[in-house]
């Protein structure tokens, strides 16, 4: 069985919340034995905007992952996907989605087959997320928390073997230092068993 992580990381600000999380992550996941790809978006300079080109060549899949192919290829090379990122605006930052956007291509996330898409990621076998809500959980599925969907129901659509696990923590902006450590701590021992 394969042990090699990609952790997709967007947040711009190392300093903040966020980043000691992708610490966290990264840390925990090294300890459980996995041999992390660590992919943090803004240190990268990854360019979230799918040109003209881009779209007009989406379904050619001579060429479309030319643009993205050193992403293509870490996200094909992986055995688990864990996304770090705060929920802001109800949703993944700008950054994320474009990540998606230009590298879950079709031939990549998915294929078509008789007019019907398959799931192309059979080689993540985990998938998982780490973030941060600014408001409470009940806001969250009152606007039906459309990042939790997106990863436990179209992400992990592109694997459909994935195990799956979500960790966040909701009222962020009401936070005490004492919930912070132990969604700290949590995410440690929860990437460590990934």
């Amino acid at each position: 069985m394969g042990r090699r992580a990609l952790v997709v990381y967007a947040h711009p600000c190392e300093e903040s919340f966020a980043g000691a999380l992708h610490a966290q992550t990264v840390a925990g996941l090294s300890k459980g034995g996995w041999e992390v790809d660590d992919c943090d978006l803004y240190a990268e300079g990854f360019s979230p905007v799918l040109t003209a080109e881009e779209r007009r060549n989406y379904h050619n899949l001579d060429v479309n992952t030319l643009p993205v192919q050193g992403y293509v290829d870490r996200l094909r090379a992986a055995d688990a996907l864990i996304l770090v990122f705060p929920v802001w605006n109800m949703y993944y930052p700008a950054m994320l989605k474009g990540f998606f956007d230009r590298v879950y291509l079709p031939g990549v996330s998915f294929k078509m087959q008789n007019g019907v898409t398959v799931p192309a990621l059979s080689n993540i076998r985990k998938l998982g997320a780490v973030c941060t809500y600014g408001g409470a959980r009940w806001k969250a599925r009152l606007a039906g928390d459309p990042p939790r969907r997106a990863v436990m129901r179209a992400a992990w659509g592109s694997t459909r073997l994935a195990s799956r696990r979500f960790l966040a923590l909701y009222d962020m902006n009401r936070a005490t230092e004492v919930r912070r450590k132990a969604f700290l701590g949590q995410v440690g021992q929860e990437m460590e068993t990934f």
